[in-house]
């Protein structure tokens, strides 16, 4: 008989991260448990912020579908049962793992995957003083890879101070909606001159056509503006990169299907992740091997993290081979202890 539990948990941060229009403390996430006999299957979920997600309300959807859970419910029919967003993506990688665990096979095998291989992941520079963000990208040495969260307002010296403190590095920027396409001009010139490799989501969504006609020299990323997969074809002839985050698309399921789709359309798939402990790291993880941009570094943030524990070796995501997606029946329980 399939049981399904669900609690809210609090992850506090070492410092806060700012972004444009929000500044994040803690991660604050939905823990789903699937239990079938021995067999214990987890997700985590932090929901999307700027969706308004919050734990209360994933639980209360979790909470709505809980009669068809228990009954027994298959990837492809959770995803016609739930929309997109934080509450189908903890159930989705609950139920990836169950199967895992009662099959024998891990999840990489079961999506038809190579073996996980570890990741070159950005290490993410929260929006501040030029200063500070200099020496925050300093301290990331020597990870190859930074990804840098600016604002739209006063974002030329900033990228030019971590360019200084870090003249080798691949920098890819951050905008989180924050610029208009008169900003983004403004500041097009000291991005091409410090060597910026990515854009990622500049302009509000419901604006994109504002980068029409944009004849970009350095890739664009959307990321709010594709939520899940029947938003790749707006994506198309806008952006080069989208940008996949299993709290936005609901899942691992329908992420797997949108990295191929992204590859279809003519653009480059790219993993990323809302705030999250090593749970939500492991599934995003599988993404990544079809991905060539990963920005998974949410655990960093972390003052403690769940185990068994995803590892970070000079800018690479390293997942365990007992954590989330394992055949070890063993690896749930000790995450969820």
């Amino acid at each position: 008989m399939l049981t399904l539990d669900v609690k809210t948990e609090r992850w506090p941060f070492k410092s806060p991260l700012r972004i444009s229009g929000y500044t994040f403390t803690d991660a604050n996430v939905v823990l789903v448990t699937l239990k079938n006999g021995d067999a214990v299957g987890q997700g985590e979920a932090a929901g999307v912020y700027y969706r308004k997600e919050t734990p209360i309300s994933l639980i209360e959807q979790i909470e709505s579908v809980r009669p068809q859970i228990e009954a027994g419910i298959s990837r492809e029919a959770l995803r016609e049962l739930l929309p997109t967003g934080g509450a189908r993506n903890a159930l989705d990688c609950a139920l990836w793992d169950l199967e895992a665990k009662q099959s024998g096979v891990p999840a990489w095998k079961i999506a038809q995957l190579e073996k996980p291989a570890a990741l070159r992941t950005t290490c993410t520079v929260g929006a501040d003083t030029p200063e500070k963000m200099a020496a925050a990208a300093k301290a990331y040495a020597p990870a190859p890879r930074l990804k840098v969260k600016l604002t739209g307002q006063d974002d030329a010296p900033r990228i030019k101070a971590i360019r200084a403190a870090r003249p080798g590095a691949w920098i890819g920027i951050d905008g989180n909606q924050g610029f208009t396409r008169a900003t983004l001009d403004a500041l097009m010139p000291v991005l091409v001159d410090t060597n910026v490799s990515l854009i990622e989501q500049p302009i509000a969504v419901g604006h994109e056509a504002e980068l029409d006609g944009l004849r970009s020299p350095i890739p664009l990323a959307a990321d709010e503006s594709v939520q899940g997969l029947d938003d790749i074809a707006k994506a198309k002839g806008r952006f080069d990169v989208v940008n996949i985050k299993l709290d936005k698309c609901g899942g691992l399921t329908e992420a797997l299907l949108m990295a191929r789709a992204i590859k279809t359309a003519g653009m480059r798939p790219m993993v990323g992740c809302m705030e999250g402990t090593s749970l939500a790291m492991m599934p995003g993880c599988l993404v990544g091997q079809l991905c060539e941009i990963v920005d998974m570094d949410a655990v960093l943030f972390l003052a403690k993290d769940r185990q068994p524990s995803v590892a970070y070796d000079d800018g690479e995501i390293v997942c365990p081979d007992n954590g989330w997606g394992s055949p070890h029946n063993d690896a749930g329980l000790r995450a969820a202890s």
